[in-house]
Order: structure tokens, then sequence, then C-alpha cells
């Protein structure tokens, strides 16, 4: 195939008339130069990036020289049509050039031999930025990945249609700062105790949603350099999570409360985000959460949303403890997120227990049933259990849509 005719033979372009000086017929975008049209082709996925080149002469190759790929398949008709158009895109490419980023999003099962080229070829191009987002049923990722030299940033987030793949026990990333894992088992020693990070010398942020301890209940987060952990746990899941993390400022949590135990204590953290759920009448998690907030002694800013404040409250006799942390609080930010179901029907039946009137019992549930209860989403009293230390603390209720939820995937 010639030059002239790849990016056809890759996509077939949509009719359009580029409008050009009808004084000076000059194009004006074709003397544009090149960086500035590979910068601008940057923002595109890979197929509209195809598609703009065959537009111009001049530009039938750029899209060769890309440093950024975007290859999504919801943007193709059919699973295949994208996998041709992916193994097209590395054949064709520039060898030459660096790959800095590559973003692929595969809706579906991905073929282990398409994955595999896709890694190998990010790696042996220099990759720095790369993110992966696939359905797979596969035991393990291409190892390649873990042995990147020149990788800063890596989001692997994998939809495993049985078990989890594993994760490797030890890494080779010197450059990776920023890490992002979904649906990984990691897999623990004989002390029932898994330590994947260790080996990260420049880890900076690290976040992990829905992953599992596989033969173990204890995830070490070892890390000198750790600058921002965000957690976010499944009710399935159990392991309880030991810091190491001296240089910790900034710790988001979502999803069942899980133990954090702390080797070089919690002191570093500024910033706390918890967003706590309850599914079930276990009673362990308000208990979990309590023990969470002993250790905030040093923040400044905490953000909870209503269902966190909710489950805090169903810890016995709360509010004749007298907090030892958060004395330097300067801000406290409720979101209004709605109640579960479940947790709404737990707090109902909480307070069913305390009730001795049948008459009241039967108004509670006629309530619940109507969506009158729990009557206030903010429990009474729980705001100023929080600020007990820190009482000219700033407080700022917000309101909830999924809009301004966690982004973590």
């Amino acid at each position: 195939m010639s030059n002239s005719s790849d990016a056809t033979a890759l996509i077939q372009p949509t009719t359009k008339t580029v409008k050009v000086s009808e004084c000076q017929n000059i194009d004006i975008l074709s003397d544009l130069p090149d960086c500035v049209i590979l910068h601008i082709l940057s923002f595109l996925n890979a197929k509209e990036a195809v598609r703009t080149c065959v537009l111009s002469s001049r530009w039938k190759d750029l899209w060769k020289c890309l440093p950024d790929l975007k290859l999504h398949s919801s943007h193709f008709r059919t699973i295949k049509i994208f996998t041709k158009f992916v193994s097209r895109v590395l054949s064709l490419r520039d060898s030459s050039i660096a790959l800095h980023a590559l973003d692929l999003n595969r809706k579906g099962c991905i073929e282990p031999r398409l994955l595999k080229r896709i890694v190998n070829y990010a790696v042996s191009h220099n990759i720095q930025r790369l993110g992966l987002y696939f359905n797979c049923d596969i035991a393990q990722i291409p190892p390649t990945i873990f042995s990147c030299q020149t990788l800063t940033y890596l989001n692997l987030s994998v939809f495993p249609i049985g078990k989890r793949p594993f994760f490797p026990k030890s890494l080779n990333l010197p450059a990776l700062t920023t890490f992002h894992l979904q649906n990984f088992a990691f897999c623990a020693d004989h002390d029932g105790r898994a330590e994947p990070f260790s080996d990260l010398s420049r880890l900076d942020s690290l976040v992990l949603c829905d992953c599992s301890v596989r033969d173990g209940i204890f995830l070490c987060i070892s890390s000198p350099t750790l600058v921002n952990f965000t957690v976010r746990s499944r009710f399935y899941d159990f392991y309880e999570i030991e810091l190491c993390t001296p240089s910790l400022v900034s710790f988001a949590f979502i999803g069942k409360p899980c133990q954090i135990i702390s080797r070089s204590s919690l002191s570093s953290v500024k910033y706390v985000d918890i967003d706590a759920e309850m599914l079930d009448m276990d009673t362990k998690h308000p208990l979990i959460l309590l023990s969470s907030l002993l250790g905030l002694v040093n923040t400044k800013s905490l953000t909870v949303t209503a269902s966190t404040l909710q489950v805090l409250s169903l810890y016995p006799d709360l509010f004749e403890i007298k907090l030892p942390s958060l004395g330097n609080l300067k801000s406290l930010k409720v979101k209004m997120k709605p109640l579960s179901y479940e947790l709404r029907k737990i707090l109902v039946y909480t307070k069913l227990q305390k009730i001795k009137s049948r008459k009241e019992a039967a108004e509670l549930e006629k309530a619940y049933k109507a969506g009158l209860e729990p009557s206030s989403i903010i429990p009474e009293g729980i705001v100023e259990f929080l600020l007990q230390n820190s009482p000219s603390a700033e407080v700022d209720i917000v309101d909830w849509s999924w809009s301004n939820a966690h982004s973590i995937t």
C-alpha cells in the first residue's frame, strides 16, 4: 500500500467541504506547521484523527506521527472493524516516533493476542501514560507492562468475566508516579499479607477500586513518597489496610468501611474525603468508621456524605465519646447524597428495636414505606460531634448530583 493511500484505506472520509479564501484561494489550515496540526489532532480519538488527515494531501501522513493514541471501540460499528483498525494503526505508524500516551477503551472481551500486541508496542515505544479499560477472561495482564522504564502514569481498569486477574508480586516501574488499579487480586504471602507497591520509589498518587487480597486479609501500602491515596471497597471484599506512608496528605474512601492501620501515624494527612455505605447489619462498620476518624489529628479539611454520618450515628452511645482528633479542622463539608435503600432499611430497623409501642412501630413502618424515614438525612447532633474540638471550623452543606460524585474510574 502506498503512503498516499494509507489513511484512505483506514477510514473512508465523510464528504465535507473545506472552506478556502475566495479571494486568494488559500487553504489556511494546511499552512499551519506540522507541530500545530499534530497538537490539534492529539485532542481527537484515533479514528477522527485519521479521518481528518484524509482531508488534505499535505496531512495524509501526519497521523502516523501522533504521540497520543485514543483507541475506543465505541467509535466503531463492530468489534471486528475496531480490531482491524487498531492493527493497521500500529503497523503503519512511524516507528521512529515515541508514543507519549495511549488510551485503550474496549467494550466487551478483548482478545489476549491484541492486548499483548498493544502493550508490547506501547512499551517498545517509550510510553509515558497508559490507560487500559476492557473486559477480560485472562488470569494475568501482559507482564511487560510492569517492567516499563518510561511509564509515569498507569491506569489498569479491567472487568473480569470470572476471577480477578492476579497482580504481580514485584514491579519494575522506576518512573511511575500515578497508579490506578481496578478489579485486581493481590497475592498474599505466607503471613496473609500483600505488599505490592513497595518497589515504586516515585509513587505519588494511588487509586484502588474493588481490588481484593487472595489468601490473606492484610493489604500493606508501603511508600515513603505517596501523597494521595484513594480506595473504593465493595461489600464482598474483606481486608484490612495497613499504611506506612509518612508523606500521605490526601486520603479518600468510598464504600464499605475497612480497617485502617497506620504504622507511620496519620498525622501528615490534611485532606480526607469519606463516602461510607452500609448494606447489612454488621455492627463492625460504625466502629471501623469511628476508629478511622480517631487518627486524623492534623486534618484540616474533612468531606463526608450524609450516608457516612448515618453509618457513624449507629455507633452505640456515640455522643458520649470525647474525640482525641479533628482538633485542627478548618473545613467540614457534607454532601447530601441520597441514602441507599439498604441503609434506610437498616436505620428504620434500628429505630424499631428501641420502640416499645406497636402503634409507634406501625407509624414508623408506614413512614418508611412512604419514603419519610429517616426524617432527617443528617442525624441530629452529628455535625456538632465532629466539631467538638474545632467549633470554629467552616461547615458547608452541599447538594449531591451524580455529576459531582467521586470520579475515580
